[in-house]
């Protein structure tokens, strides 16, 4: 079983209900951060962690995610089903 960390998101208007992080696959990149950094933060083992899953927009949550090269950043829809990466 991967390593997740689950962030639900409550963001008004938002169509993404939740971020996932595989944290087995994170790798430090950092370019997610780079993106959103009011979103994601390396944390003491350097590995991302959600922040504030509310702050970012849908397009910048988006690409945070699909700037990850290892795909370690997950988005699902309010009814459950994975949005990002497709």
């Amino acid at each position: 079983m991967a390593n997740t960390q689950e962030y639900p998101r409550n963001k008004e208007g938002s169509n993404i209900g939740k971020i996932v992080v595989n944290r087995d696959l994170c790798i430090a990149a950092i370019s997610c951060i780079a993106v959103s950094e009011a979103t994601f933060q390396l944390d003491d083992e350097s590995k991302v962690v959600v922040i504030d899953a509310n702050t970012a927009d849908d397009e910048t949550l988006t690409a945070a995610a699909e700037s990850c090269p290892t795909k370690a950043i997950l988005l699902f829809d309010k009814a459950g089903t994975q949005v990002c990466p497709k």
